[in-house]
């Protein structure tokens, strides 16, 4: 659903506000309102967040884990008029204290986050497998996770070269992350309701 008809610039995005919490995301200079999703998609959401928390602080990485925090702007179309809200995003410290007294969005010309998750939902499958992949290799990030509660799976895309190889996790098998290395998770554990 859609809620404007004239699209509006990356600045005009960032001084919106329609007087409501509601959260929206920028697509193509549209304005796209984030649903809720269901228990189970934000216990995930939430569990990620932790651990990564949990992790970053056992090997003593100056990172933190915000849900649904940071603003990307990511290519489209030749324009830089979209902006996606990632479902978790895993930055430094420095960056995140950076951030404190502006729009918690990481411009384009600042280093992208560490890691980002999308946790997929039946209206978001497409883009969180297509759009959102593109997007986010364009932007550098170096991982890129896809948890889709709805097919059982765990999909890591780690950067290589510009462009993001993927494998899927399933079960107990336990993720290979670059920026986690230590970790020892299994596809279940995060899947998990």
């Amino acid at each position: 659903m859609t809620t404007t008809t004239q699209r509006l610039t990356l600045d005009e995005y960032l001084a919106y506000d329609d007087g409501s919490d509601r959260r929206y995301e920028l697509v193509n200079g549209e304005l796209l309102p984030m649903s809720l999703g269901t228990g189970r998609h934000g216990a995930i959401i939430k569990r990620l967040e932790k651990i990564f928390d949990v992790e970053a602080e056992r090997v003593q990485h100056a990172w933190i884990a915000l849900a649904g925090t940071i603003g990307l702007p990511s290519p489209r179309s030749d324009r830089w008029d979209t902006v996606r809200i990632p479902d978790v995003s895993v930055l430094t410290l420095e960056q995140w204290e950076a951030l404190q007294e502006r729009k918690a969005v990481i411009r384009l010309n600042e280093p992208p986050p560490l890691l980002v998750v999308e946790v997929v939902s039946e209206s978001t499958k497409s883009t969180d497998y297509r759009a959102r992949r593109a997007e986010y290799s364009v932007l550098d990030i170096p991982e890129y996770w896809i948890v889709d509660p709805l097919l059982g799976k765990v999909t890591v895309c780690l950067l290589l070269e510009g462009w993001y190889e993927a494998t899927e996790y399933q079960g107990q098998t336990i993720l290979q992350s670059s920026i986690f290395p230590e970790l020892a998770l299994a596809a279940e554990t995060i899947l998990q309701g």
